[in-house]
């Protein structure tokens, strides 16, 4: 019995690999539909961008100007991160650059950062992780089974940035999130990686260390303290140019020396082979297919070019191999093991404690709110 060929959008290349995915007469899915009437109402890519750019630019350095630094820059070595760095150099922001070292950067990570940082002559805070607690909670996240593996890192790395900016007493982030390259992703395909409830009922039925040192952000922290108390914004400003990955790394190769990694998140060795291992094996989710879906609606590629790409396999054989040994042996268990989380049974994130209840209860505030006051009110960190 040969498997029935997923239904693919007529204008991306998102597919019925997304469960929740629905097609007009003409076969264009909901994701572009979404991306035409919301999305793109939030992404500048022109003069109006610019304009609003430098009005957001102005507001911090004058609010900042008697500070040290303007803002927080998490950096991960990344190429949104990286290109990020440059345009604030462009525009005069003095950043605090923060680096949270998990214990999965590649050594072409370090030397991109080093690069970044020394071209743009920025301060570096380094936040070296606890390896065993980072090792217990991402096993546990791997006997757990569920699709984002990628939450221990992602939230260590909020979680540090945030607090690190509290304790610093700067209240604006820059994130390197775009609309460009991010703007479709499937809802059902992850669960938010802030959910402290759901990463601490995990860890508490697999883990077997206490978290001492690992940083989470409570529910009310990260919706109503930071944002509301503490007055903390994040800032996309690529959102407001007209940002190309191909451009950005011309740019960042011919000024800073940066060495590009082949594939996208390279600079981590465990996100590389989550997203291009794991999640096909285990979910049947490949991610390049929103993000090539988000390059075509923003116009960074074709869907020719795209349905090329896709056809190109996610792994290298030697390479994933390697990949395998090398994961393994940090983690402290065999290549057998590893493949066996793998193709064991996934488990969907809801079956573990999780913030669902308190997010449907806030969410109906904000429209009772936003109501009463009459405009929409929303201001996460």
């Amino acid at each position: 019995m040969t498997e029935r060929a997923h239904q693919v959008c007529t204008r991306c290349v998102m597919d019925t690999t997304d469960p929740e995915i629905t097609f007009d007469e003409q076969g264009v899915c909901n994701h572009c539909h979404q991306f035409d009437t919301e999305t793109s109402k939030r992404w500048f890519p022109n003069e109006e961008g610019k304009r609003q750019l430098e009005q957001i630019f102005n507001k911090i350095k004058e609010e900042r100007k008697s500070y040290e630094y303007d803002c927080i820059l998490g950096l991960s070595g990344g190429l949104d991160s990286s290109y990020l760095a440059l345009v604030m150099k462009e525009y005069g922001i003095r950043p605090l650059v923060v680096h949270v070292d998990a214990g999965w950067n590649s050594e072409l990570a370090v030397y991109n950062i080093e690069k970044v940082v020394k071209y743009c002559g920025y301060d570096l805070h380094t936040h070296v992780m606890n390896w065993p607690e980072v090792r217990d909670l991402q096993l546990a996240y791997l006997k757990a089974g569920v699709a984002n593996q990628d939450v221990v890192q992602d939230h260590a790395f909020f979680a540090s940035l945030y607090h690190f900016a509290i304790d610093n007493n700067i209240n604006y982030v820059i994130s390197g999130g775009n609309i460009a390259t991010e703007a479709v992703f499937p809802k059902n395909w992850h669960h938010a990686a802030m959910d402290a409830i759901n990463l601490k009922a995990i860890h508490k039925q697999f883990g077997v260390l206490s978290l001492k040192e690992y940083k989470t952000i409570s529910f009310l922290q990260y919706y109503l303290y930071y944002p509301f108390i503490k007055k903390m914004k994040a800032i996309r400003p690529l959102n407001y140019l007209p940002y190309s990955k191909e451009a950005a790394l011309a740019e960042l190769i011919d000024k800073v020396g940066y060495k590009p990694y082949g594939r996208k998140h390279g600079e981590s060795r465990f996100t590389k082979f989550f997203q291009n291992y794991y999640l096909p094996t285990k979910f049947n989710m490949d991610k390049r297919k929103p993000h090539f879906s988000s390059m075509v609606l923003s116009g960074l590629m074709s869907r020719e070019q795209a349905l090329e790409e896709l056809a190109m396999p996610l792994y290298d054989k030697n390479e994933l191999r390697e990949d395998k040994h090398y994961l393994a042996k940090k983690l402290g268990i065999s290549v057998e093991q590893l493949d066996e989380y793998v193709s064991s049974l996934g488990h969907d994130y809801s079956e573990y404690p999780n913030w669902n209840s308190r997010y449907i209860f806030i969410k109906r505030v904000q429209s009772f709110v936003s109501k009463v006051l009459g405009r929409n009110v929303k201001n996460y960190s």
